[in-house]
C-alpha cells in the first residue's frame, strides 16, 4: 500500500486530475460531438431562415407573418434557455442534453406536417423551447471534459462549427429546395413538398447526436460538484484510458478534493443557486456578459441573410444596377422568372450563405490560433469595433460588389459569440456555469426577438437607419468589453485563480 501511495496522488484538485487524464482521442470525440450538437441546435432554432421564404407560397404568408414565423423559434429559445441551464447544473449536462435533443427532434418532425403558418410557428416554437439549451449545455460538457490548457481551443473550434452551421443548412437545402415534387396528403389536406422534406432532414443531426451522446460520459466536474467523487473518478479513468489508448499508463489519482463553496451548492435551492449571479463579485460579470450578448445583434442580419442573398443575386443577374448599395438592392423589385419554382431560393444565393458561413468559420479558427497571445477580451474589442464600423459603411459605398463585401465583414462579427461563451466559462464557477451562459444568452435572445422584427420592418421602410442602428450598437460592445479582465497568456493562470477564489467565496458567503 505504501508503494501505491508513493506512485498515486492521494487527493488532487479537479483541474490537476483532468490534466492527468490528458488531451487525446476522447477529447477529439467530445469536441466533434459538441460540434454536431451545435449543428442540431442551429438546424432546429434557425431552420426558419430557410423555411420561411420557401414555404411562403403554400402557406400564403405575408411579410409580417413571415417575421413572426422567423421570431417564433427565437422566443422558444428565449423561454427555455435559463430553464435548461438550471436543469443542467442540477441534473447533469449529459442527461439534460438527451432530453433536450429528443424533445426538439420530435416537435421539429411534427412541424413538417403543419397545415398552416400558425401550426408551423407553434411547433417550431416548441421544438426551439426544447433545443434552446443545446448550445450552453454542450459547451459546458465539453469545457469540463478537457484540461484547462485546451479549453479555449476546443470552445473556439466548436464555435467555428456553430458559425458554419447556417452554411451547412444552406448546403442541405441546395439539392432539396429546387425540387418541384408535390404529393397530396388528403388526410391532412396538405402537399408534401421540398420545404417539408427539408424540415425532416434538419432533424437528422439531432438523431445522430442522441445516439452518439448515449455512449459518452457525464461531466466529471459536475459529478464532483454534486458530491459523487467515486463517479467522477470513474469518468476520469475512462477519459484517461481513451486518451492514452496506445499506452498502458495508469491514471495516478486516488481521490479528488472538493473545492471551496461546492459543498453548499449540493443542497442549494433555486433562489440560493441563482442569487450569487446577482451579488458581487459575480454581479459585475453577469451584467457585462449579458449586455454583450444583448447588443450583439449581427444575428438579426443572418436570420434574413438567405432572403437578402437571394435578392442580391436576382438583381445582379439582370446585368444592371451595379452602382447600387446594399439597401438600394434590397428595395429594388426583382424580375420574375417563370422557369423557377415559386418561392424557392436561388441556388447561387444558398452558395453565398454557405460561403459566408465558411468565411466566419475560418475567421474564428484564425482567432483560436492567436487567442492566447492576444486575449479573448482584446479580440472582442477589435472585432466588434471593426465589424461595427463596417456595418455603418455598408450603404455609403456606391457599388453593389463593394457594399456586399463590407456587409460580409459585418457578418464576421458573429464570431464573438464563441468568445463570449469562453469568457463566461472562465469567469463563473462550475455550479453556476451553465446557468450563467444560459442567462447571458437569454438576454441575447430577448434582443434577437426584438431585432428580428425591427430589422424586418426597417429593411423595407428605413433600411439605412437599420444598418446604422444595429452596427452602432455592435461597435459599442468594444467599450463594454473593456471592463472585462485582461486574459492574455501569462495572465491567464493568475486571473483564473484569482477569479475562481473570489467567486467561490461569494457563493459560500451567499449560502451561509
Amino acid at each position: 500500500m505504501a508503494d501505491k501511495s508513493n506512485k498515486f496522488d492521494e487527493k488532487l484538485p479537479f483541474e490537476a486530475a483532468i490534466d492527468k487524464a490528458g488531451y487525446g482521442l476522447y477529447s477529439y470525440i467530445m469536441t466533434a460531438l459538441a460540434g454536431v450538437a451545435i449543428i442540431s441546435f442551429v438546424c432546429i432554432v434557425f431552420a426558419s431562415t430557410i423555411i420561411v421564404p420557401t414555404s411562403a407560397c403554400e402557406l400564403g404568408t405575408t411579410g409580417s407573418q413571415q417575421g413572426l414565423l422567423a421570431a417564433g423559434p427565437v422566443v422558444g429559445s428565449l423561454l427555455g434557455g435559463i430553464l435548461w441551464g438550471y436543469q443542467a447544473d442540477n441534473r447533469g449536462r449529459r442527461k439534460m442534453l438527451l432530453v433536450s435533443l429528443c424533445g426538439g427532434t420530435i416537435f421539429n418532425l411534427v412541424a413538417s406536417i403543419s397545415v398552416n403558418w400558425i401550426m408551423l410557428m407553434i411547433f417550431q416554437f416548441i421544438a426551439a423551447l426544447f433545443a434552446s439549451g443545446l448550445y450552453s449545455m454542450s459547451m459546458s460538457l465539453l469545457s469540463e471534459s478537457v484540461p484547462m490548457a485546451k479549453r479555449n481551443l476546443v470552445v473556439l473550434l466548436v464555435s467555428s462549427i456553430f458559425l458554419l452551421s447556417q452554411g451547412i443548412m444552406a448546403a442541405l437545402a441546395i439539392p432539396i429546395i429546387p425540387l418541384p415534387f408535390s404529393f397530396h396528403l388528403p388526410a391532412l389536406g396538405i402537399y408534401w413538398n421540398s420545404w417539408r422534406t427539408l424540415l425532416v432532414v434538419y432533424s437528422s443531426p439531432s438523431i445522430i447526436t442522441i445516439i452518439w451522446l448515449y455512449f459518452m460520459q457525464e461531466s466529471p466536474k459536475f459529478m464532483l460538484v454534486k458530491g459523487h467523487e467515486e463517479e467522477a473518478l470513474k469518468i476520469l479513468r475512462v477519459i484517461h484510458r481513451i486518451n492514452h489508448f496506445r499506452s498502458k499508463e495508469e491514471f495516478e489519482v486516488l481521490g479528488l478534493q472538493q473545492e471551496a463553496g461546492q459543498e453548499a451548492a449540493l443542497t442549494s435551492s433555486v433562489k440560493e443557486q441563482v442569487a450569487p449571479l446577482f451579488k458581487m463579485p459575480l454581479l459585475k460579470y453577469t451584467i457585462i456578459m449579458t449586455a454583450l450578448f444583448v447588443i450583439n445583434q449581427v444575428g438579426a442580419f443572418l436570420v434574413w441573410l438567405p432572403t437578402i442573398a437571394d435578392q442580391f443575386v436576382r438583381i445582379m443577374q439582370t446585368g444592371e444596377n451595379s452602382d447600387l448599395n446594399m439597401c438600394q438592392i434590397i428595395n429594388t423589385e426583382s424580375p420574375v422568372d417563370d422557369s423557377v419554382t415559386p418561392c424557392s431560393l436561388n441556388e447561387t444565393s444558398l452558395l453565398i450563405v454557405l460561403g459566408v458561413g465558411a468565411m466566419q468559420s475560418i475567421f474564428n479558427f484564425i482567432i483560436s490560433i492567436v487567442v492566447n497571445q492576444v486575449g479573448r477580451r482584446n479580440i472582442v474589442m477589435m472585432v466588434t469595433a471593426l465589424c461595427g464600423v463596417s456595418g455603418i459603411l455598408v450603404n455609403l459605398i456606391p457599388s453593389a460588389l463593394g457594399s456586399a463585401v463590407v456587409f460580409g465583414v459585418l457578418t464576421l462579427g458573429v464570431v464573438v459569440v464563441g468568445l463570449y461563451t469562453a469568457i463566461t466559462v472562465s469567469l463563473f464557477p462550475t455550479q453556476l456555469r451553465a446557468l450563467a451562459i444560459a442567462l447571458a444568452m437569454t438576454g441575447g435572445r430577448i434582443g434577437s426577438f426584438a431585432s428580428i422584427q425591427i430589422l424586418n420592418l426597417m429593411l423595407v421602410n428605413s433600411c439605412d437607419a437599420g444598418f446604422y442602428l444595429f452596427s452602432s450598437l455592435f461597435a459599442a460592445s468594444a467599450i463594454v468589453a473593456s471592463f472585462l479582465p485582461d486574459d492574455r497568456r501569462g495572465k491567464v493562470a493568475a486571473l483564473a485563480k484569482e477569479e475562481t477564489h473570489k467567486n467561490e467565496l461569494a457563493i459560500k458567503t451567499g449560502n451561509d
